[in-house]
């Protein structure tokens, strides 16, 4: 899949973000200077889909503390959130879906998938009361049964877009 460069961005930053090694990402994009990138230039991930080939994606509103799962453009399932708090929001923007753990242990409940940026994710929670709420560190919680569904249903790289 391609990403763009965004503004403030670093190579070092776009391969933790995508969990690869800085190694990885250099390789699959030969002739890149790794000390000068510019926001809208190309960066090939390897090792995940591109979101155009996968039918579904996610759409989250922060404010309606919502994650609607699409297909194609139409609506699937509507789903209760909590998102980040004042201090810690959740961070809108573009992402995908880079990996899935099943009981990834702590406050994350049953299903941990990874966003495409550094510490965020969707997960499950051990809080089910918080649903509904902004009071995490800003990742997306979802009930455990929603994150187990939803995992179930759409692929790693689908296309994840959060908004206020």
């Amino acid at each position: 899949m391609n990403h763009i460069v965004k503004s403030g961005e670093t190579l070092t930053q776009i391969a933790r973000d995508y969990r690869l090694s800085l190694s990885a990402l250099l390789q699959a994009n030969s002739g890149i200077n790794p000390n000068i990138i510019n926001p809208g230039q190309i960066i090939l991930i390897p090792g995940l889909p591109s979101p155009q080939s996968i039918p579904y994606q996610l759409d989250v509103s922060v404010g309606a503390r919502t994650l609607r799962l699409l297909r194609n453009g139409v609506l699937q399932k509507q789903y209760p959130i909590a998102v980040g708090r004042m201090l810690t929001s959740t961070p809108v923007g573009n992402y995908v879906i880079i990996n899935k753990a099943p009981n990834p242990g702590g406050p994350f409940g049953t299903l941990w998938m990874s966003l495409s940026k550094e510490h965020y994710g969707i997960h499950g929670t051990n809080n089910p009361s918080s649903i509904g709420k902004a009071v995490s560190k800003g990742c997306i919680r979802m009930y455990n049964k929603d994150v187990e569904e939803l995992a179930s249903i759409v692929p790693i790289g689908t296309a994840v877009f959060i908004h206020p």
